[in-house]
């Protein structure tokens, strides 16, 4: 589909000098970067179109793979220090916005960001400090998630001594324990974390503050806190018998799991809830042996959780009942027997935007089970904080990370934001930003992002319809009964292949065509880095160069 830009009118005569420039400078073509719909679709803002650029320009203005791989993961982890765990569990709202997809597939940008995540381990890459400059304000970081970790990266970049306070025996948060092994292997994570806290980051494990340590305390000894505790203690289902001992929250059940201990689930596990936690412990459960139902009290459609870890769950095995919520949980006075459920039927939509499931009158029935495993929500533990919690049970920050406390900031699961790997993530730089300005006494400004390109204004024509490389996955009867890797990576030809099929949307990526389309020779080539082209001074402002750009990136006044 052309483009069709509008050019302002050319004045004639006396009128054409308007400010010092002819008409003609006013409409010249100028170049104009934009935001790829990647870059803003992604909470992190993480900049994908410039690795994927520079993976594929790879023996070409990059160099070998190994430059242009090292160069990509530097680029990647200036915002995100997980690059290999993301391009695992990140559900990729990035190729939801691809423009890519409306030529023919979208670019597979998870499998880019594991391969430049595994480069980045298997060569032992290290990452950079902004400064060299070390402050003397002392940060206290609460939590080893992906949030905390990720603020104590960005603060330890800026020259800050961080200590990261961790309950637990291990860092990772929900990372390590929320999320079996067949999707997020233990390796990757523990090497992404090492990464990190080579920049100097101290950790104290089995320290909960509010019993070794009070939040008091740390705000007497470091400049400023930040509270990134997580999610992960399991929302109960507020019914009869559900205190019996194997009725698990989907928080618990997976934590346990992924400690390392045994868990003997019989043969008939129940799993309640739609949402990915759900999923999992679904799959975990057949794993073990058992046979496996969802009930879920709306359909399929309003389902939360990715839509690849339902179809996978299915291959398994795992069966599925909509429209079905639990009233009681049946049981022998020690151990639940089963759960009684009721149908539902969808009334008007709710605060979230889905219809309301509605009991149907007369319509309970009852499923026999040896373990039940509730994954209806999460919420963090918020003990010794109690003071930062708001009436609604969470704690208020403003959009900045601040709580009402001085020098006490919060992001992630405690601010009401159960969301994604790659949320969290977000949340946590923005706090650090919004810390060092604190102790420096300035102001973080956000930059306001360039236009975002969308496909209409793409040449999508220019790109030759090529199919997407997946990653291979284990087949359905080669994953069911254990906890091996389904998704595995794409090999090195298969990666740079993929990134040449980025359109570089909103950016030059040399491909000549306005030097070529040129009439007038107007436009100079000027190979160096960055901008490659150069307009002289007897453009004529036809525009043809912007009709002929396919990446949208040359505009008109």
């Amino acid at each position: 589909m052309p483009v069709v830009l509008e050019r302002k009118k050319r004045a004639i005569g006396a009128n054409s000098r308007l400010g010092g420039r002819t008409a003609v400078e006013l409409a010249r073509p100028y170049w104009a970067k934009k935001t790829p719909p990647c870059n803003n679709a992604c909470p992190n803002a993480n900049d994908m179109r410039a690795c994927l650029t520079t993976i594929a320009q790879t023996g070409s203005s990059v160099g070998n793979r190994e430059e242009a791989m090292e160069k990509a993961w530097y680029t990647l982890t200036d915002t995100n220090p997980f690059p290999s765990v993301c391009g695992r569990v990140c559900p990729a709202m990035c190729m939801a916005e691809c423009n890519r997809k409306e030529r023919d597939e979208a670019v597979n940008i998870p499998a880019i960001e594991r391969a430049i995540g595994d480069y980045g381990i298997s060569n032992d890459l290290r990452h950079q400090r902004m400064t060299e400059e070390a402050h003397t304000e002392k940060v206290a970081v609460i939590g080893s998630g992906p949030s905390g970790l990720s603020c104590a990266f960005q603060l330890a970049r800026r020259g800050y001594s961080t200590t990261i306070f961790e309950a637990s025996a291990k860092a990772g948060g929900m990372l390590r324990y929320g999320i079996p092994s067949y999707r997020l292997p233990p390796e990757p994570l523990d090497a992404e974390i090492e990464a990190i806290l080579n920049l100097g980051i101290d950790i104290r494990y089995n320290t909960r503050v509010g019993v070794e340590v009070s939040l008091e305390e740390l705000q007497r000894e470091y400049g400023a806190v930040y509270v990134a505790v997580g999610g992960q203690v399991g929302t109960g289902l507020n019914i009869d018998g559900e205190d019996m001992s194997n009725v698990l929250t989907g928080a618990a059940f997976l934590k346990r799991l992924n400690s390392g201990e045994k868990i003997d689930v019989g043969d008939r596990v129940v799993v309640i809830g739609g949402g990915d936690s759900a999923i999992d412990s679904a799959r975990v459960a057949c794993r073990l042996g058992a046979d496996v139902t969802v009930h879920y009290r709306r359909t399929r459609k309003e389902m939360p959780a990715v839509g690849e870890g339902i179809v996978e769950a299915e291959e398994e095995g795992i069966r599925f009942e909509f429209l079905t919520a639990p009233t009681e949980i049946l049981h022998d006075g020690a151990r639940a027997t089963g759960v009684r459920f009721s149908r539902m039927k969808l009334g008007e939509a709710d605060a979230s935007g889905r219809a309301r499931p509605e009991p149907i009158a007369g319509s309970e029935f009852d499923v026999q089970a040896d373990t039940v495993i509730s994954a209806i929500g999460q919420q963090p533990d918020f003990a010794g904080l109690e003071q930062l919690k708001n009436e609604e049970g969470w704690i208020s920050a403003d959009r900045k990370g601040q709580t009402a406390l001085s020098g006490v900031f919060a992001g992630g699961d405690v601010t009401n934001k159960l969301g994604l790997v790659v949320e969290a993530i977000a949340l946590g730089r923005r706090a650090a930003r919004s810390i060092d300005a604190y102790l420096r006494q300035s102001e973080a400004k956000d930059a306001r992002p360039p236009l975002v390109v969308r496909a209409s204004r793409i040449k999508l024509g220019y790109h030759r319809a090529l199919p997407q490389n997946r990653e291979p996955r284990l087949a359905a009867g080669d994953r069911a009964n254990n906890f091996s890797v389904i998704a595995q990576p794409l090999e090195s030809p298969q990666v740079i292949g993929e990134a040449n099929r980025c359109m570089s949307c909103g950016l030059c990526f040399s491909c000549d065509m306005c030097f070529r389309s040129c009439p007038y020779r107007a436009i100079k080539r000027a190979p160096k880095e960055g901008l490659r082209y150069s307009f002289d001074s007897y453009c004529v402002a036809c525009g043809i160069c912007a009709e002929a750009c396919p990446s949208g990136f040359i505009d008109t006044m």
